[in-house]
């Protein structure tokens, strides 16, 4: 579910501090048990606003996400204006990028949450990066699922290996299929 509402500075703050309000507050209790109320106070916004905003809890973590892919399509487009996100330097920026909120990832693991994930990064995929011919959704799904997995194996791990180990590992199991391929903004 995609929230739809103006997205500038003002608005993007205070969704950003409802968002870490939510993983907060899951770290202290079940997601089932998440009140509205400790939502708002938690974060220092009315119900009004939150309501302006969401609906559910469940909407506040997608829509967190959702900044999330929002900032990192834009660092992203710096690091690579080419736009080739099967390499092996994107595969590093990418995990280094969302380490960055590993305790937003970690979290939504350990809270059996792991929907808000793979919603996000199947969304991101489908609305972001093109296919063609030599990319079926199903290969696209396969990339989005095995890059979010091996990155939450790699979080809760500790991360014992290093970031550039961990983006060698992803990139040659997908260079086996000796391509790169070069996708355009949709």
């Amino acid at each position: 579910m995609r929230v739809e509402f103006a997205d500038n500075e003002k608005t993007r703050f205070t969704r950003m501090c409802i968002g870490e309000a939510v993983v907060k507050l899951l770290k202290q209790m079940d997601f089932s048990s998440l009140k509205i109320s400790d939502i708002v106070r938690k974060a220092g916004v009315s119900r009004t606003t939150f309501y302006q905003y969401y609906t559910t809890p469940y909407s506040v973590l997608t829509d967190y996400l959702s900044i999330l892919v929002s900032e990192y399509l834009q660092k992203s487009k710096l690091q690579n204006p080419k736009r080739q996100f099967f390499t092996y330097a994107h595969i590093l920026f990418s995990l280094q990028f969302f380490d960055g909120y590993a305790d937003f990832f970690l979290t939504l693991s350990e809270k059996k949450l792991h929907s808000v994930m793979l919603d996000g990064i199947n969304t991101f995929m489908t609305q972001h990066i093109r296919t063609d011919s030599r990319l079926s959704v199903y290969e696209l799904y396969s990339y989005a699922g095995g890059l979010l997995n091996t990155f939450l194996k790699w979080e809760e791990e500790g991360k014992k290996d290093s970031a550039e180990e961990i983006a060698n590992t992803i990139y040659r199991m997908y260079a086996r299929q000796a391509r790169e391929i070069t996708t355009e903004p949709v």
